[in-house]
């Protein structure tokens, strides 16, 4: 990037997981790390490994000039807790098929 920000995406073998309430939402021993300036790192995690069936679809959307336009998903007592980049932009395209929650445990 020419600005001076910049992401990486590494695959990483750590396990994450995300609990909401006792409620294991996501486990995964083969997340995508992705650090980006001025930002916490990150853990996508592949949709196999997230319990998509507990997520609502909400209608918020976001833009990220470097990732694209990301969708959302919800819990009834948590909105917008997890994200995605459907159609990510080039530079980050591994992201696709993959959720960020807010709040992950990372082993």
């Amino acid at each position: 990037m020419t600005d001076g920000h910049t992401i990486t995406i590494h695959k990483s073998g750590r396990h994450v997981r995300a609990v909401r309430d006792g409620q294991v939402l996501a486990e995964s021993d083969r997340p995508l790390e992705l650090r980006e300036t001025g930002c916490p790192v990150r853990y996508y995690i592949p949709a196999e490994d997230v319990r998509l069936d507990l997520l609502t679809p909400s209608g918020t959307h976001t833009v990220c000039p470097y990732k694209g336009t990301a969708s959302y998903w919800s819990l009834p007592d948590a909105a917008d807790l997890v994200w995605a980049y459907p159609d990510p932009e080039p530079g980050v395209a591994e992201l696709k098929d993959h959720y960020c929650f807010y709040d992950t445990e990372v082993s």
